[in-house]
C-alpha cells in the first residue's frame, strides 16, 4: 500500500501542477478542503471535482509558473482496502506581482477511503510564508 499510497500523492501533486484530468480519477465525488493558510477561504465550500478543477485554475491565473514538488519523506498508513491517510511536506515556487520569485513550503495530509481521496488538510505559510526546505 505504500507505493500506492505515494503515486496517490504524486497525482495530487501533478493535479495541483495543471493535470486536471486527474481531479476526477484522484477526487472522491465529495470531499472535504481544510486549507489553513491565508487567502485560502474559497476552498471552504468545494466539494466536488469539477468546481476543484475550476479553482485549480484560477490559483494557476493568479500565480504565474506555480510548480509544486513533494519534499522530505512521504508518510503512507494505509489498509489493503486502499483506506488510510498518505502525508508529505511539498515545496512551491511561482512568480510574485513584481517578478520575485516566492518560494513556500507546507504540508498535506490526504484522507484516502476505497483509493479516492475525501478530505485535505493543507497548511503553508501562504505567499509571506516562508520554505522550510
Amino acid at each position: 500500500m505504500r507505493d500506492f499510497g505515494i503515486t496517490l500523492f504524486d497525482e495530487w501533486t501533478a493535479m495541483w501542477n495543471g493535470d486536471l484530468a486527474l481531479t476526477d480519477k484522484i477526487m472522491a465525488p465529495e470531499f472535504t478542503l481544510r486549507y489553513a493558510q491565508p487567502g485560502a477561504s474559497q476552498y471552504d465550500d468545494v466539494h466536488d471535482p469539477q468546481t476543484f478543477a475550476a479553482r485549480i485554475t484560477e490559483f494557476h491565473e493568479q500565480r504565474p509558473g506555480v510548480r509544486f514538488v513533494p519534499q522530505g519523506e512521504r508518510i503512507v498508513e494505509m489498509d489493503d482496502t486502499r483506506t488510510g491517510f498518505v502525508a508529505s511536506p511539498y515545496g512551491a515556487t511561482f512568480t510574485g506581482p513584481d517578478g520575485e520569485q516566492i518560494a513556500v513550503s507546507g504540508t498535506d495530509i490526504l484522507r484516502i477511503a476505497d483509493g479516492l481521496i475525501t478530505e485535505v488538510w493543507s497548511v503553508s505559510g501562504g505567499r509571506a510564508g516562508r520554505s522550510f526546505y
